[in-house]
């Protein structure tokens, strides 16, 4: 899938092995895949550039997806039942989840309702609108509670986008930020995919995730392309991924 013809390369060619730590590929349980079919869909077209393995991160988000641990473990063996029938037995997924630091976000953390990534990583998200008053308490809690805060899509806050200083402050809170692939392209905005590579250049993101939702999402993600100049970037920060939750 390599462009022979400018300094472009295509992202995807960069994603054999890769695992994909953000995404919401379970079936029926919040605004991702509605069907186990449409779940195998996605994870056949996952295989076709070289990614296996998955930690699908459903939202939990009070009042709107109010998962538990156990409404994502009933998803996840569906999944896994159909993966196995279907006979694609290269495709592994786990579970974790999205949670929304929202009023409720403490309560399930000290309950310990949360799902982290790989036993220790949480990942994070806020409102696109404004963050939310208890978001300092929430970091310090992730820490007492001894996980690693990683906040999602930080580029897509577009709130920040004013307040640069912002990212340093968070880095400086000890939140890990996983960049979204899609971002890299002008799926979300210009603007969105402007603070992407910046936060590329200033050294800022950890992770990389594709917070694939659907079918034609997972098509943008393979039109994607990027400066060859960002290449040795990005393959670090996938590098790091990879070695991070295999």
């Amino acid at each position: 899938m390599v462009s022979f013809f400018s300094k472009k390369i295509f992202l995807v060619d960069l994603l054999e092995g890769f695992v994909d730590i953000h995404n919401h590929i379970l079936p029926g349980i919040d605004d991702g895949a509605k069907t186990v079919d449409d779940s195998i869909e996605i994870l056949k077209g996952f295989s076709e550039f070289g990614v296996h393995n998955f930690i699908a991160t459903p939202h939990i988000m009070h009042n709107y997806y109010d998962n538990t641990p156990a409404t994502i473990a009933k998803s996840l063996n569906q999944l896994r039942t159909a993966l196995s029938k279907n006979k694609l037995n290269t495709i592994s997924v786990d579970a974790s989840a999205e949670h929304m630091i929202d009023d409720n976000f403490e309560a399930i953390l000290e309950n310990k309702s949360i799902m982290p990534l790989r036993k220790d990583h949480l990942l994070i998200e806020m409102s696109y609108l404004q963050r939310p008053i208890n978001f300092d308490e929430a970091i310090v809690s992730i820490a007492h509670n001894r996980y690693f805060p990683v906040l999602a899509h930080p580029e897509r806050y577009n709130f920040l986008h004013a307040r640069n200083q912002k990212y340093g402050e968070f880095k400086k809170q000890g939140i890990l930020f996983q960049l979204n692939m899609l971002s890299l392209s002008e799926f979300y905005g210009k603007d969105v995919q402007k603070m992407a590579f910046r936060l590329l250049d200033e050294d800022m993101i950890d992770f990389l995730g594709s917070d694939v939702h659907n079918i034609s999402q997972l098509s943008a993600l393979k039109q994607i392309t990027i400066p060859k100049k960002k290449k040795p970037i990005i393959e670090a920060i996938i590098e790091g991924t990879v070695l991070r939750f295999l």
